[in-house]
């Protein structure tokens, strides 16, 4: 056995070390984005590569994609927040410009229609092989949630507070669709992120509020 394929097992179930280890540096990543540090990406990157690892062992094609694509994110995260700390400096967070949130929203829009798409004619999303027409709602939702996870990352990245909000509106489709289909550990999992980005939303906004108050007074 190798290290990819050991684990233990629980209640009769075998858990992966990378399952286990990538969802908790998953979970870390967003507590450590609560506080804007730099630690946000290599964990991050690491909870991907973990993740992918285990994903291709189970044959989960789609879910392997979508850690490829939160692992060029972190990379893209990691170099922007080097950039926006270097010398020592705070990073500074902003909400988005009206035509960057015009810009969200049709990545959105458009990206779950052409990936849903993708993910029915090829079979990737575990939605497609449901019989219709739930099956076009499960891809739909699939698609969404993958599409919404790399516009959320991104917007990270670029320190927009938005970023809080697009997860919620993910998790908004991904909590119900994980207990409705059975998944309980996952939809509990993604209750607790819910709750982490409603706090994080909180904190940037009060964090931004508070410098655009203290930039004109310090200018003065």
């Amino acid at each position: 056995m190798n290290w990819a394929e050991a684990g233990f097992h629980l209640f009769g179930v075998k858990v992966l070390w990378t399952d286990l280890v990538g969802n908790a540096a998953a979970l870390a990543t967003v507590l450590l984005a609560i506080r804007k540090s730099i630690w946000t990406w290599p964990v991050q990157l690491t909870g991907s590569v973990l993740l992918l690892v285990a994903s291709v062992g189970a044959q989960l094609t789609g879910n392997a994609l979508k850690q490829v694509m939160f692992g060029v994110l972190a990379v893209y995260g990691w170099w922007k927040w080097s950039r926006g700390t270097a010398g020592g400096q705070e990073l500074a967070v902003r909400p988005a410009t009206p035509r960057e949130r015009l810009g969200l929203v049709a990545a959105m829009l458009a990206g779950t229609a052409l990936v849903g798409v993708l993910f029915f004619v090829t079979g990737l999303s575990w939605g497609a092989h449901a019989p219709l027409p739930d099956g076009y709602f499960l891809v739909a939702a699939d698609a969404y949630i993958f599409v919404g996870s790399a516009v959320a990352t991104w917007a990270q990245g670029r320190a927009l507070v938005d970023f809080w909000i697009i997860w919620v509106a993910v998790d908004l489709v991904g909590v119900p669709l994980a207990f409705s289909s059975g998944l309980v550990v996952s939809g509990a999992v993604y209750g607790i992120f819910f709750v982490l980005v409603l706090i994080g939303f909180a904190n940037w906004l009060k964090e931004y509020r508070s410098q655009a108050v203290l930039i004109p007074k310090e200018a003065v």
